[in-house]
């Protein structure tokens, strides 16, 4: 039985466009999978511990993370502390930069759950950073060209090794990810490409 675990971004839940589709799409298919997507905690060394206790419930080996933006740089650190594999969808790099911004009163954009978003937390994401990866090939990155937030090219450099998908236009929340959830699902579970949606429509390298 494999397990697939959906980390999501900030301020953003298990009711996650991308975390329901893929939940839709592997119940239609009754493989065997299990597919875990929990509300993170927003501070990070509490949202890294809730994934880390689930991976380690089941062999590394059947353990795929599929991390979106926040999720990805939690997914990317995983890998490299665990070893399991991870898909990454528009992921953040460097968070305790591009988060500073944000420093201050949040609300959950889901559960609306409001915090104060802190220069701990900023210190924290700066701990889990990984400027070199040692396992680039535990990981595949999908990127959309057109992300408003992260730049699709400095991910290319920094998960040089990885394999890649590079869709042409598209938004930070990649809101075509219908399109290509079935490249997701072929990537870990070998399901059939091509059934649900336009897959052809990218650059792949």
């Amino acid at each position: 039985m494999k397990l697939i675990i959906y980390a999501h971004g900030f301020n953003s839940s298990s009711s996650s466009y991308k975390a329901c589709l893929l939940a839709k799409l592997i119940q239609e298919q009754d493989s065997k999978v299990d597919f875990w997507c929990p509300n993170l905690p927003h501070w990070p060394k509490e949202a890294l511990a809730v994934l880390s206790s689930k991976i380690k419930t089941c062999p590394i080996n059947d353990v795929v993370l599929v991390g979106s933006s926040l999720g990805g740089f939690y997914a990317t650190h995983l890998s490299e502390q665990l070893g399991c594999r991870s898909i990454l969808i528009n992921p953040a790099i460097t968070p305790h930069t591009g988060l500073t911004n944000y420093v201050g009163s949040q609300k959950n954009l889901y559960t609306q759950e409001q915090y104060e978003f802190t220069s701990q937390h900023l210190e924290q994401l700066e701990a889990m950073y990984t400027p070199h990866l040692r396992n680039p090939k535990k990981l595949f990155l999908m990127h959309a060209t057109d992300d408003e937030l992260l730049d699709w090219r400095v991910a290319v450099k920094h998960y040089e090794g990885s394999k890649r998908l590079i869709v042409s236009g598209g938004d930070h929340g990649f809101s075509n990810f219908e399109d290509y959830a079935d490249i997701v699902l072929s990537h870990v579970i070998g399901f059939p490409l091509g059934i649900r949606g336009q897959v052809n429509n990218f650059n792949n390298s």
